[in-house]
């Protein structure tokens, strides 16, 4: 009940209980002693709603009391449905951090199920929910997908988040940044980006560049920059010492050098392909068989024979017999050999 309302049905009765004792039962005064003390004579009305009054205000002391309490518990039910909101805004977000505290026992249950719990936002959501912190998220989110650039800044999302990742792409997709920015500042940006950039980098940049950051160099970018020899467009001049210090950076075996030797057939010269492969084999027992197979590739056939002619009879028997072949007037593609 409310107290003010309690208040004046309470003050109503005190009235007419007093004014129905001094009407009808009796309008003498007495005097009343209470523990020895002789209080003041009053009508006898005064003294029956003397107990009304005291009744009144030890009832609004208790229903004070505990409407107080009432408002504490509401006040920590409001608190924990906003820290459930803020649950759900960052399980939307992906965070991977989420540790709420509630203060309430159902909120506590259903806090806790959220905080780790994956949750992806339907498509019926995209009306809004009511609730503006919610309506934000999903917008931000939704921009994000539809290829926007968004201000994240204020959600503390880590760097490999995903939202965070997407809305890099976004801003270098849209030229906000370059891949060299990317790349100089290659620890506030998830990896997946960094090659990405790396890898547009490598399509068209100088060689310097490419050796600036070729701490990202990745197998499908050296194919890219071998592309680029002699290429019609965005050619790249590359010396063959420049090749074997970018080889070196990689963990390459003999499949990814015999691979690497079909990929310089397209474009580079006979000559200056047959010297890389020769300086390498000279280094690297694995470039061998890349050297071999380069001199098969170009038909230099007595070349090949004579590397051949110097190994144990159970070594490169492939190319031995790609050679038997040939001397029998046999032509097959070297590539069906390794």
């Amino acid at each position: 009940m409310h107290i003010k309302r309690y208040t004046i049905a309470s003050l109503i009765l005190i009235a007419l209980v007093g004014w129905y004792v001094f009407a009808y039962v009796s309008q003498d005064t007495t005097a009343i002693e209470v523990f020895g003390v002789s209080l003041p004579a009053f009508p006898v009305a005064v003294w029956v709603i003397v107990p009304l009054v005291v009744l009144y205000i030890t009832s609004v002391i208790h229903m004070s009391f505990y409407s107080m309490l009432a408002g504490f518990n509401l006040r920590k039910y409001n608190k924990d449905f906003e820290k459930v909101i803020d649950a759900i805004a960052d399980a939307y977000m992906s965070k991977d951090e989420r540790n709420h505290i509630y203060k309430t026992p159902r909120y506590q249950l259903l806090g806790s199920i959220i905080d780790n719990t994956t949750l992806f936002p339907s498509a019926s959501l995209s009306d809004g929910t009511q609730n503006e912190k919610l309506d934000a998220v999903l917008k931000v989110i939704e921009d994000i997908k539809n290829g926007e650039v968004v201000e994240l800044k204020k959600y503390s999302l880590k760097p490999e988040n995903a939202l965070v990742i997407q809305n890099d792409r976004n801003r270098y997709k849209k030229g906000d940044i370059t891949a060299e920015n990317i790349l100089s500042r290659a620890d506030t940006y998830a990896p997946s980006l960094v090659q990405e950039a790396y890898s547009d980098l490598v399509k068209t940049a100088s060689l310097t560049k490419i050796e600036q950051y070729k701490s990202f160099l990745t197998k499908e970018s050296l194919f890219d920059i071998l592309s680029r020899i002699n290429a019609s467009e965005s050619s790249l001049d590359i010396s063959n010492e420049a090749l074997i210090n970018i080889f070196n950076i990689l963990d390459l075996d003999t499949k990814d050098l015999i691979k690497i030797s079909s990929s310089l057939s397209v474009s580079m010269i006979p000559d200056q392909r047959i010297k890389l492969f020769e300086t390498l084999s000279e280094t690297r027992e694995d470039a061998i068989e890349a050297y071999m197979f380069t001199l098969f590739d170009l038909e230099m056939i007595a070349p090949a024979n004579e590397l051949l002619e110097n190994t144990q009879d159970n070594e490169y028997l492939n190319f031995k017999a790609y050679s038997a072949l040939k001397e029998c007037g046999k032509n097959f593609n070297i590539n069906l050999f390794i």
